[in-house]
């Protein structure tokens, strides 16, 4: 499972500068922990970006 998750995070060098992203959005990894950190929840972040999945939290999250 964690595999399936790592594989939606991406890195191209064309996108924000090669930071790795969530399927070559431009929804870094580090704006989703930061959100996070600062106690926003997955909801809050779901519905404040629309093009986002539950999976993709879960995945920047398996990163750490």
């Amino acid at each position: 499972m964690e595999n399936q998750l790592l594989n939606r995070i991406t890195v191209n060098p064309d996108i924000c500068h090669g930071k790795p992203t969530i399927r070559n959005k431009r929804y870094t990894v580090d704006l989703i922990l930061d959100l996070l950190s600062a106690g926003s929840t997955h909801a809050e972040i779901l519905e404040d970006y629309p093009g986002l999945e539950e999976n993709d939290i879960l995945a920047c999250l398996a990163t750490g």
